[in-house]
């Protein structure tokens, strides 16, 4: 009876699972679309990029559709399609770097292989695969061995790889066929027309520059820096009535800047195979990004230490901490703002140096005053000292980031010099200009009498009577407000 039970309870679990499969499908579909559609939205260029390689895969395929062109090249059409695979990359740079690379490398092992196989064949049928397999072993172990050098690992390491698997198989299959020139004729067209085809739909088909991403990348880094250095007198010296989750994730946002430095590499090496394109000149000084992105990441290492600080139970006594909190906010908003007048700078490439040097000066000011709140808080016992060695580290950190912005200040005002930033007019030059223009075109001149009796003739008066018409807004009261007239003798 108890079996029996058991076997309805099984059967009637099945029918239910079976039951609710439909649904459970459903909303693990569902689930898996928001995904994709979300993972899509967050850059919309990966769709595009997808669609870019459909369209150069279909173009390359052509190939083998048109029957002249499949007549011409016959089956060596497949390298094109192979090419248009593995050269495609995301950025224009990627692209144009393993194009050129894979183009060179096999116009240059497909010559030099064609020329092997031609000097093999004089040491006779015994002598040609001696020859031949020195050849590709010397060839093949020199340019592996190139693979080692940092400057070649770093933008050639793909043709190196290239020319070692061209060479390779154009003196090897040499060996069994007396239509080499055909076939390394064949293969080396069907290569370059894929790497084509890949290289204009990349520029000029919706194009991703890696330079204008490491462009963007770093002026945000920037600004993640400087959110988080505003936001450390709040963290450090929270008040009650404001502790929120607000103040943290802005604190935090600088740890994406410590894991950077593999990206930026990455981005600067792809930058510099690009042509000039808007506001980037064909020589544009991508090095110098690098070197702002380093001295970044050195100011982020800074705030990692002041993070343990801000989280540490042991503080420095209240009273020691009130005496210094004036200085230290004053030091973290005006590098702050120094830090956003730097990124705002790079953003738009203008200069904006007289901004930025204002607020690094108010920041050294700051410092100044810490100095002395630190010197007039000396502890007079080895207690003491032990209290407020917590608050004494994390001033001195804090004034090493002061330095650290001065040094990004430095490097961008290099990069403007390089890169040829923009001048930007000083708003209160630009407002006095526009005043001065004002007064010169809305204004009216007439000769008035000496004693301002209406006489007609007034040629031998030497006194005048403008009219000054001010454009204030009309809540202005006084004098000068709208439409009164000034006499100037």
């Amino acid at each position: 009876m108890e079996m029996d039970m058991n076997v309805q309870e099984k059967k009637a679990g099945f029918f239910q699972r079976l039951k609710d499969f439909p649904s459970k499908l459903k909303d693990v579909v569902t689930k898996r679309v928001k995904n994709v559609l979300m993972f899509g939205k967050d850059d919309p260029r990966r769709i595009i990029h997808s669609m870019k390689v459909g369209v150069a895969l279909t173009l390359v395929s052509l190939l083998y559709y048109v029957r002249p062109l499949y007549l011409s090249f016959g089956v060596s059409g497949m390298w094109a399609i192979l090419t248009v695979v593995v050269v495609s990359e995301f950025t224009v740079g990627g692209t144009l770097s393993k194009g050129l690379n894979r183009g060179f490398a096999t116009l240059t092992a497909g010559a030099l292989g064609v020329g092997a196989v031609h000097l093999a064949r004089f040491f006779g049928h015994q002598g040609e695969p001696i020859i031949l397999g020195i050849l590709v072993f010397s060839l093949g172990a020199a340019a592996t061995f190139s693979r080692f050098f940092p400057k070649i690992k770093q933008r050639y390491d793909y043709g190196a790889l290239i020319f070692v698997l061209t060479f390779s198989m154009v003196a090897i299959s040499g060996y069994r066929t007396d239509e080499i020139l055909v076939m390394a004729y064949q293969r080396l067209s069907t290569i370059l027309i894929g790497g084509t085809v890949c290289i204009l739909v990349s520029i000029f088909v919706c194009p991703v520059w890696a330079g204008e991403d490491l462009h963007k990348m770093v002026a945000n880094n920037i600004n993640k820096l400087a959110n988080s250095l505003e936001g450390f007198e709040g963290e450090y010296f929270p008040l009650p009535e404001k502790i929120s989750n607000e103040t943290n994730s802005c604190v935090r946002e600088y740890k994406s800047i410590l894991t950077s430095k593999g990206i930026e590499d990455t981005l600067a090496n792809l930058a510099r195979w690009e042509p000039g394109h808007g506001r980037f000149r064909l020589r544009h000084p991508w090095k110098k990004y690098l070197k702002i992105a380093g001295l970044v990441r050195q100011c982020a290492f800074h705030f990692e230490i002041l993070n343990g600080y801000v989280l540490s139970n042991y503080k420095a006594p209240e009273e020691f901490q009130n005496k210094i909190q004036e200085p230290i906010a004053t030091m973290s908003r005006e590098a702050g703002e120094a830090l956003k007048a730097i990124a705002k700078s790079i953003k738009t490439m203008s200069k904006d140096t007289a901004r930025v040097n204002a607020h690094i000066d108010n920041s050294k000011t700051a410092v100044g005053n810490l100095r002395i709140a630190l010197k007039s808080s000396y502890p007079e016992t080895d207690k003491d000292l032990l209290e407020i060695i917590p608050g004494v580290t994390m001033a001195s950190i804090l004034i090493e980031v002061v330095n650290c912005v001065e040094k990004i200040s430095e490097a961008v005002e290099e990069l403007s010099g390089l890169a040829h930033f923009k001048e930007t007019l000083d708003p209160k030059i630009l407002s006095a200009e526009i005043g001065q223009h004002q007064l010169l075109h809305r204004g009216t001149v007439k000769p008035v009498l000496d004693g301002d009796n209406g006489e007609e003739d007034t040629d031998s008066s030497p006194h005048v009577l403008i009219n000054v018409h001010d454009e204030q807004p009309p809540a202005t009261t006084g004098k000068n407000s709208l439409g009164v007239e000034k006499n100037i003798v």
